[in-house]
């Protein structure tokens, strides 16, 4: 079969499955599939499947005797992910809208369990590891990413300068919680050993978010979705919204003397197998 001779680009169909991964999520997702077992005939569960950009790969990457369950409680996400296994043919795929803190999967049925940003995300984490441990069979494999403490960093400066300035001192609790509750490679490690797992390898990386200045990033979509709510609580109303506009400022005077300005974003991948 020659590349693409069964597909019609022309059609409105493959446009509207030819979507960008979200900016973040996609170089976590990158180095768990550089990094991710693939075998033919496993049996995988995406933990925190979301839209499915990792089920979706190793559904096809590991071949159609693999079989992938999806799980998350977003149920809206997961019917985009229908949508997609539809669209592409994938008779491996199963859906499962439900916490990953009770898996509908029986003890030691498992080969592979992956999550993208998915496990630190959830309400209880050790729960969920715990789950993960018991569908592994002897030999199994966790692999999951996670970003670390000192994301985009210089945000975090930009607010505690402004906090300075303005004698608000007492919301900085606030503002180091909110950044210093993303984990450690020590946090994660730990908590997949509390949960029965043994690490066996540990990747870090770090990549950078580029923006023209501090209010092209407080406008974006994704920085919306995900950070921006977090922001504007440490300091309550009235205060909140002057705050986060005074860190724009600042944001903006780093962009303009850098030409960008430039968050950095750490990131971990672990593996940890089923002894």
């Amino acid at each position: 079969m020659t590349p693409h001779e069964d597909i019609d680009w022309s059609t409105p169909e493959v446009a509207a499955h030819y979507d960008e991964l979200p900016l973040w999520s996609a170089p976590f997702g990158l180095m768990l599939l550089d990094r991710v077992p693939l075998r033919r005939g496993q049996v995988v569960v995406d933990v925190g499947a979301g839209t499915g950009f990792v089920t979706v790969e190793l559904a096809q990457r590991c071949g159609p005797e693999s079989h992938v369950t999806a799980v998350d409680p977003w149920a809206a996400a997961m019917e985009r992910l229908a949508d997609k296994v539809a669209f592409l043919g994938l008779a491996n795929v199963d859906l499962v809208v439900t916490p990953a803190e009770r898996l509908p999967l029986a003890d030691a049925s498992v080969d592979l369990v992956v999550s993208n940003l998915g496990i630190n995300n959830l309400d209880d984490p050790a729960a969920v590891l715990r789950e993960c441990a018991r569908v592994l069979r002897a030999g199994g494999v966790l692999v999951t990413t996670t970003n670390l403490v000192g994301h985009m960093e210089q945000v975090y400066a930009a607010y505690r300068g402004v906090l300075s300035e303005l004698g608000l001192e007492a919301h900085r609790p606030a503002l180091d919680a909110q950044e210093q509750h993303r984990a450690t490679v020590e946090s994660v490690s730990a908590q997949l050993a509390e949960a029965g797992l043994e690490v066996v390898d540990v990747a870090t990386d770090t990549f950078r978010m580029r923006f023209a200045d501090g209010r092209a990033l407080l406008a974006h979509w994704f920085v919306r979705l995900g950070f921006v709510a977090g922001w504007r609580s440490v300091v309550p109303e009235p205060e909140g919204d002057r705050v986060l506009d005074l860190v724009a400022d600042r944001l903006d005077a780093v962009a303009a003397e850098q030409g960008a300005l430039e968050l950095t974003v750490p990131m971990a991948c672990v593996s940890a197998v089923r002894r």
